[in-house]
């Protein structure tokens, strides 16, 4: 007997291993995304936990929403991912200009 741990992997053969590749790969990708999810339900939860105070921390939280809907649509349509362009730019100027130090 001996205390080296047998690497199963080696014995298996080359469909067996890239089975157990693609099997362990998958189940990362499913525990990032999981993640992923959670630290975008903690994040919505902080950003629409309370009334947005002024014109700009409005303005961000529309854009968060903008965005997210951009991502989540099959936005092949140019004129709609122009409008969404268009109106993040809008946020992005004019919450510069209602900053005081601006």
């Amino acid at each position: 007997m001996t205390d080296r741990p047998i690497a199963l992997d080696e014995r298996r053969g080359m469909a067996a291993q890239k089975a157990t590749r693609l099997r362990r790969r998958r189940a990362a990708v499913k525990a990032q995304h999981a993640g992923l999810v959670a630290r975008q339900h903690d994040l919505e939860a902080h950003l629409f936990a309370a009334e947005a105070a002024t014109w700009p921390e409005a303005a961000g939280k529309a854009r968060y929403l903008l965005e997210t809907f951009a991502a989540t649509l099959s936005c092949d349509d140019p004129r709609l991912q122009a409008m969404v362009a268009a109106v993040l730019s809008d946020f992005t100027r004019l919450s510069e200009q209602a900053r005081p130090d601006a």
